[in-house]
């Protein structure tokens, strides 16, 4: 079996074992944005908690995230952690959509992914997963979204060694599926899933694991 059989029957045995994933949840591309920034190094109910609030104070918008002061910012989306710096990458980014395109995200659809990558990793505090999420998730460019997660399942699959970069794990994932941006979606949120409930940091529940059958 090829690496691409491979991680296509990875993805069916996933899929079929845990269903659709309906992710990034959001009520519009911005909010997926905003979301991408705030989920760094947190959990989901708590990025949560802080759209909530931005929404409550009606200020999820470009325009409105931008006019607030900083600390008026931070304190909003304190249930996201780490508010001070989340605060200011906030700010970095929507400064990049006022300058790049006046504040109309969807707009960033007209550049070619080659083109847009790089000046959205050039944003301050912007790394490499949070602009691949944003990319695939707000704007559906088909490039593949690598974490945590993927790491240590490619890594306890033998598929990829354990210093492995982003960039190169990525490109294993790019090289060997379809360029799909529904497929590279889904993949991504099964993996998410699986680590959270099966392939944990310190001990893999690889009994009962949806991937199980592919473990040497």
């Amino acid at each position: 079996m090829t690496q691409a059989d491979t991680l296509l029957a990875m993805y069916e045995a996933m899929h079929d074992a845990l269903g659709p994933s309906d992710w990034w949840p959001g009520d519009s591309p911005f909010e997926i944005a905003i979301g991408a920034i705030l989920t760094q190094n947190t959990n989901w109910k708590n990025v949560e908690r802080a759209i909530g609030n931005l929404k409550d104070h009606q200020v999820l918008t470009p325009e409105g995230l931008h006019s607030l002061p900083v600390d008026t910012l931070a304190e909003l989306i304190r249930p996201a952690g780490y508010y001070n710096i989340k605060a200011r990458r906030l700010r970095h980014f929507l400064q990049f959509l006022c300058e790049e395109v006046e504040y109309d995200l969807l707009a960033l659809k007209g550049y070619t992914l080659e083109d847009l990558r790089p000046r959205i990793l050039g944003i301050n505090g912007i790394g490499p997963e949070t602009a691949d999420a944003i990319l695939l998730y707000a704007l559906d460019f088909p490039t593949f979204v690598v974490d945590a997660y993927t790491h240590r399942m490619m890594g306890r699959h033998g598929l990829a060694y354990e210093d492995i970069d982003y960039n190169e794990l990525q490109s294993i994932f790019m090289d060997a599926l379809p360029e799909d941006v529904a497929l590279y979606n889904e993949y991504h949120a099964l993996i998410v899933r699986v680590g959270k409930d099966w392939c944990k940091k310190k001990v893999g529940l690889c009994e009962t694991c949806p991937l199980k059958h592919f473990l040497d």
